[in-house]
């Protein structure tokens, strides 16, 4: 069943992706005797041998509860080990409910020494967190945790973990995060590579967390097609079966990313402001249709302003920017040379009819921050984002654009 599955996704016949969660509630899947994948937003890896319970990754808080009930319907074992790939909330939560239980004694969990870091930086960023991911994924009751289960062995570069006739052979990379942690399981040649490979187009440049490192992500995936696995299980999206699917999928990921890198640097270097070099880096056309190379989470102009950030600092290269006038100040004198805020705001409309999103998107922002108190303005800026948002693909700029919509359609 799972190996069909696998193979229509494969195809484009169905989704399953850190967007598309196909297999969500279906409970542990059987990928061979003794390793088990269950699919929430965060998948997790199960591992059975010589009586013992074994997590790759442990889903979040808000879903611990349901993999505990799904792992034990697979599993009685007692969990002893268990790893992180990274630190983000939906990999390193879900361990309470097995050490809660009776006569259960605390795992032992590895993940690379900068998870902890990750962790702190948390507790010093917790409301930042909480409206950026309410923003982000379109939820207002969510609420960014503020108690972590430190892992119990850290490592900086590479470790070999053997728990019962299983080795896990774990190496640092850097991608999504600076703390990720790949593992290879040579008994089952199983590759699990996190979060480096998520069935979308790499979420290498999220405007609003923290920066990626997108030149070590096209290393980390040329790696891991050097392993030779037979079975790739990450921890967004569905498995993959067959060494070449897996090499395919790796290696096109790293050429689809590697291109927007050399394009960035090639026009950073010529010294091009970066309004330029969003406007005129793209992806490979070639490989548009990938079903692993989709714009639905991330997208290539927030990589390209990742790679500006990483390497060319934060201004942008227009001179007004370096030191400006606050948004408020400039969208009031733009408003009083158009005719007023309601000018603008029907420039917007204008624009938005005209098929130009992006500038409506300018205008209704300034008329709406010249005229904050005008309900007639904020009907546009509703309106404006609305339609912004529902021509997107990506989930973050649908995230943000909604939000925007939300903000104004309140104030209306």
């Amino acid at each position: 069943m799972i190996v069909e599955y696998a193979d229509r996704v494969w195809r484009g016949e169905s989704d399953d992706s850190i967007v598309d969660r196909g297999m969500e509630d279906k409970g542990v899947q059987t990928i061979a005797d003794g390793l088990g994948w269950w699919s929430g937003f965060g998948n997790v890896i199960v591992f059975e041998t010589e009586g013992e319970l074994l997590l790759f990754d442990t889903s979040s808080p808000f879903s611990a509860g349901k993999l505990h009930q799904d792992v034990r319907a697979w599993s009685r074992a007692p969990m002893t080990t268990a790893f992180y790939s990274h630190g983000h909330i939906d990999h390193v939560h879900g361990t309470g409910p097995f050490e809660a239980e009776d006569g259960a004694r605390r795992a032992t969990v590895y993940a690379h020494r900068a998870v902890a870091d990750r962790f702190e930086r948390y507790l010093l960023t917790n409301g930042y967190n909480e409206v950026i991911n309410q923003r982000q994924f379109q939820s207002s009751k969510l609420r960014w945790p503020t108690d972590y289960r430190y892992p119990d062995v850290t490592y900086s570069d590479a470790l070999t973990v053997r728990r019962g006739e299983l080795t896990f052979d774990l190496f640092h990379a850097k991608g999504e995060t600076d703390d990720a942690t790949v593992a290879y399981v040579p008994e089952h040649r199983l590759l699990l590579p996190g979060d480096l490979f998520i069935w979308v187009t790499p979420n290498c440049g999220n405007p609003q967390k923290v920066q990626r490192y997108p030149r070590e992500w096209v290393h980390a995936l040329r790696r891991m097609a050097g392993l030779d696995a037979e079975i790739m299980l990450p921890s967004h999206g569905a498995p993959i079966f067959g060494r070449d699917r897996i090499r395919q999928a790796l290696l096109e990921t790293a050429e689809w990313l590697e291109s927007l890198i050399t394009q960035t640097l090639e026009m950073l270097n010529a010294g091009a402001r970066l309004d330029e070099i969003v406007h005129s880096v793209k992806p490979l056309s070639r490989l548009a249709d990938r079903p692993y190379l989709r714009a639905r989470y991330d997208e290539p102009e927030f990589v390209v302003r990742n790679l500006w950030r990483l390497y060319g600092g934060w201004y942008d290269g227009n001179p007004a920017h370096l030191k400006p006038a606050p948004d408020a100040v400039l969208a009031a004198s733009v408003a009083e040379l158009a005719g007023g805020a309601g000018a603008l705001a029907d420039a917007a409309l204008k624009a938005l009819s005209d098929g130009d999103e992006r500038l409506a998107g300018h205008l209704a922002e300034m008329a709406a921050l010249a005229a904050p108190d005008d309900a007639g303005v904020h009907r546009v800026r509703a309106e404006v984002f609305a339609a912004r948002a529902a021509a997107e693909q990506s989930l973050m700029a649908k995230g943000i654009f909604t939000w925007a919509a939300a903000e104004s359609a309140k104030r209306a």
